[in-house]
């Protein structure tokens, strides 16, 4: 990958554009063959995968293609007033080979995401996959590698390794230029600590608990499908997804009953060859559902209340449903109501199929805004209201680096134009966007005459040896160019002109033999 970056940091951005559009092409024309192998991967439905895999990259590298370059082309910027003699700039170049440690729950797009960014930037990459999702990147490669070669590129800009946690540690260890994370905060900080031994910058994204603000004025009806699509979009398994939901009184009862309606019609199971499936399976088999469990079970346990699912399917059981579902690694959609503060799923990353409805009481915004703050976790979140302005303002008061008024929070990454991150918890620093786009750049100040023939020079109060005056000139240029009233700079311009003529004493003269 270093060597093939050498290569490719000369290349034009009109090669860059060729090799983003030689991907879109052929996902768009392939576009169900990704999306299967995704689903054979992870366990998602095909709607899920074409929408949360596809639909996104297809975004991204639409967006690269088109305004990726203006933002990695030299940015001119203001001089300043004593530099009106001069150009500066800002140049972005690449940084050299970034690596990625990407999970398992969006095989597809956690590939091409980095890769895309990466590529256009000029950079070369090793991605380390999840153990949960390994089988896909052979596939996947041969994408990337026949869509380099497609268009001049060495096909040995991208790299897959595949491992456990000391593969990981060894990307992190391994000299890469920067290192981008997307996981778990306790992973994450391990990954911190590793890449601060050889001071390899990093991305962290590391999920999140995002409230979901239902105002009293709200249009239930209305939401109800986008709500339930937050949460049951791929399982739950998202790290931008609606964990908590923040339901004012006046329409509590009417929200928990019809997105219990929705749940009730739903179907979970095998996704592969029956598109009526709902909800998939759950990838990281039993441990992962006996978490779920017992998250469900301590909110139970202080006063929450099950409207639908919220149990392990068994082969034992006398439901026919639950029999069925117990032959794999699924978890039946789950909605808790009524769930207390001081509940643990209150605070943990569920990342799974449950709705957790929390009632806002005296329909306060303050108080929606207050629960919904009360939170380590602070990656996006979404208000809505039957008035814009008023969900507006209570997004505005949410701890959050995304947030969508009147609508999903995922809306925010449809949008390749606004970076991806988070606070607190969540992480730090940004991929997508200008700001992910610069982020694999090394970012440098250049100054330079605005005329060749027309430098500057150190004026002669000055100059070493000191003139015993030089302080008074430079107090001068600061009166003439920063002084906030005409008195001041003509103040300046007059100490200018007074110690201007003063020069360093001159050098003895040398004694004769």
């Amino acid at each position: 990958a270093r060597e093939a970056q050498k290569e490719w940091r000369k290349s034009s951005f009109a090669q860059r554009r060729l090799l983003m559009r030689t991907m879109l092409r052929y996902i768009t024309e392939n576009q169900e063959n990704c999306a299967r192998v995704a689903c054979r991967d992870s366990g998602k439905t095909l709607l899920d995968a074409i929408i949360g895999e596809v639909l996104v990259t297809c975004e991204k590298l639409a967006w690269l293609a088109s305004t990726g370059e203006q933002h990695l082309v030299p940015e001119y910027r203001d001089t300043g007033r004593m530099m009106m003699m001069k150009k500066v700039k800002v140049e972005f170049t690449p940084l050299g080979v970034i690596g990625a440690i990407v999970p398992w729950n969006y095989p597809f797009h956690n590939v091409f995401n980095p890769i895309s960014a990466a590529l256009f930037s000029g950079n070369a990459i090793v991605i380390k996959v999840s153990e949960y999702a390994s089988w896909s990147i052979g596939y996947y490669k041969r994408i990337v590698d026949a869509c380099c070669k497609a268009v001049g590129a060495p096909t040995d800009l991208v790299q897959f390794v595949v491992g456990y946690g000391e593969t990981g540690d060894a990307l992190v260890r391994s000299g890469v230029d920067k290192i981008i994370f997307v996981g778990s905060p306790n992973v994450g900080r391990i990954v911190a600590r590793a890449a601060a031994d050889n001071w390899t910058p990093v991305v962290l994204e590391l999920g999140g608990k995002d409230p979901f603000v239902v105002c009293d004025d709200a249009d239930v009806d209305g939401i109800v499908q986008t709500a339930c699509r937050g949460v049951w979009q791929n399982m739950g398994q998202n790290c931008a997804g609606p964990e908590r939901f923040f339901v004012y009184e006046k329409i509590f009862d009417k929200f928990c009953n019809s997105v219990a309606d929705v749940v009730k019609r739903m179907k979970t199971g095998p996704s592969l060859g029956d598109p009526s499936v709902d909800c998939g399976a759950v990838c990281m088999g039993p441990n992962q559902l006996k978490t779920y469990q017992a998250l469900v079970d301590d909110a139970v346990s202080k006063g929450a209340k099950v409207l639908s699912g919220g149990y392990i399917p068994s082969l034992t059981s006398s439901d026919p449903v639950s029999s069925r579902l117990a032959k794999g690694s699924f978890y039946p959609p789950t909605i808790l109501a009524d769930v207390p503060e001081n509940a643990n799923i209150a605070q943990e990353e569920i990342f799974g199929p449950i709705m957790c409805i929390f009632k806002v009481k005296g329909n306060s915004d303050d108080e929606a805004v207050r629960m919904a703050n009360n939170c380590d976790f602070a990656l996006s979140s979404c208000v809505f209201s039957g008035s814009t302005s008023r969900a507006k303002r209570v997004a505005d008061r949410l701890v959050a680096g995304m947030s969508a008024v009147n609508d999903l929070e995922g809306c925010t990454y449809m949008s390749q134009s606004l970076p991806f991150g988070g606070l607190k918890k969540s992480g730090y620093d940004r991929f997508a966007g200008p700001e992910g786009l610069r982020g694999l750049c090394s970012i440098r100040s250049v100054c330079e005459d605005l005329v060749p023939f027309i430098r500057n020079s150190i004026p002669p109060p000055m100059q070493y040896p000191s003139s015993g005056v030089g302080h008074n000139f430079a107090q001068g240029l600061i009166h003439m160019f920063y002084s906030t009233s005409l008195l001041g700079n003509l103040k300046g311009m007059w100490m200018l002109i007074k110690y201007a003529g003063a020069k360093p004493p001159p050098a003895p003269k040398a004694k004769l033999a």
